[in-house]
């Protein structure tokens, strides 16, 4: 760092380092002559009133958007939703597609997600003031803090476990010693597997469970680098339609409403537009309702569904959602204590839960009460 005199008027005054700070200039303006210092004073004027100038626009465009920004959702810009590909969310593209369809517009935007982790991820950054999602992540996020509430259910059952069609297992105890794949440690069907091990006097020690992205389970299957896989639709579908997988057990069969994802928005949307909230409840509820009126609306549901939201085959969205017709359930899908408690103490005993945070807290279900004398959507595709 170097240091210079100040020459003022033939007089030397003293030395400043050359910092380029506020003090530096404080301290050669007491050395220097009264015009000199007043010109100083004038430059200091300035720095501060433009320092304070830069502040307070970085509030206005920054902080005081922030604490708003939720006000505004529906005014101007859409209602971001996270989704994957998946039948546990299948009424959040199902619900755009009609509301286009019947008004040719709609307010709220799905945002497709090709993982867990991103989905969540755009939900904490706050891009998705609303995502369907794990029902035991999110109870998760909520002892963590997370202002996260869930206002209703993805839809029921819709699940299971497959195996090779080739392999020896026919029942959970043939299970023993062998490896099994859960999409990651906050998805229900790793609590699935635990539920069901318990029922057969089992523990987890008793198999080797390893996670795994739902897309790659059908090929670790195909592949026997896995002996059991366990997801949400399509992908246990697409086993047992490119002939290689068996279906052990449905999660009808062991788990009763059984409950995967749920839709979850941010505690600030409910305090600020609770309209919007309802709206987007409704809209899920009634095209839940219109999945379950016909097979007729299943089948149109997977054809416009896997081309413009889920980029699959519709041929798999057919298969899971014809065979057998209740393998996947999108009424009834109220938020119930009973059955978050029921996960709540599953995943304490599975290490996935603390236990700190409970139904009241991480559920808000008088949105989802409101829906029940909704109709389904009255739209029928034309031929």
């Amino acid at each position: 760092m170097k240091v210079t005199d100040v020459v003022r008027h033939g007089r030397r005054c003293a030395p400043v380092e050359r910092r380029g700070d506020i003090s530096a200039v404080l301290y050669a303006d007491f050395f220097m002559p009264s015009r000199s210092r007043s010109l100083a004073s004038v430059l200091l004027l300035f720095a501060a009133v433009w320092l304070g100038g830069i502040s307070a626009l970085h509030y206005i465009l920054n902080l005081h958007t922030a604490e708003n920004k939720f006000a505004k959702v529906a005014k101007k810009d859409k209602f971001r939703i996270g989704f994957l590909p998946v039948t546990c969310h299948l009424t959040c593209p199902v619900s755009d597609f009609i509301n286009q369809k019947m008004t040719g517009d709609n307010i709220f935007e799905p945002i497709r997600f090709s993982s867990w982790p991103e989905l969540k991820e755009a939900y904490l950054s706050g891009q998705t003031p609303a995502t369907f999602i794990l029902a035991p992540m999110a109870m998760a996020l909520r002892e963590q803090g997370v202002p996260i509430k869930i206002v209703y259910l993805g839809h029921r059952d819709g699940s299971a476990v497959m195996v090779h069609k080739d392999s020896n297992i026919h029942r959970m105890e043939d299970l023993r010693g062998k490896r099994v794949a859960v999409p990651n440690r906050f998805s229900n069907q790793r609590l699935l597997i635990f539920r069901a091990l318990r029922q057969a006097g089992m523990t987890i020690n008793d198999i080797e469970l390893v996670e795994m992205p739902p897309p790659d389970m059908p090929a670790a299957l195909y592949a026997k680098a896995v002996d059991a896989i366990s997801s949400g639709e399509p992908f246990m579908g697409q086993t047992e339609l490119d002939g290689y997988g068996r279906v052990l057990w449905l999660t009808k069969d062991v788990w009763p409403n059984f409950i995967s994802c749920v839709l979850a928005v941010h505690e600030d949307m409910i305090k600020t537009r609770p309209e919007v909230v309802q709206q987007l409840v409704d809209g899920i509820a009634q095209s839940g309702k219109w999945l379950d009126q016909s097979m007729d609306h299943r089948m149109q549901a997977s054809q416009f569904v896997s081309k413009n939201y889920y980029h699959q085959n519709p041929r798999l969205l057919e298969f899971v959602l014809s065979k057998p017709p209740d393998r996947v359930k999108y009424t009834e899908l109220e938020p119930l204590r009973k059955d978050f408690e029921e996960i709540e103490q599953l995943g304490r005993e599975a290490g996935i839960l603390k236990g700190t945070a409970h139904f009241d807290d991480y559920v808000d279900p008088s949105f989802a009460r409101k829906t029940t004398h909704l109709r389904a959507f009255a739209w029928e595709e034309k031929p």
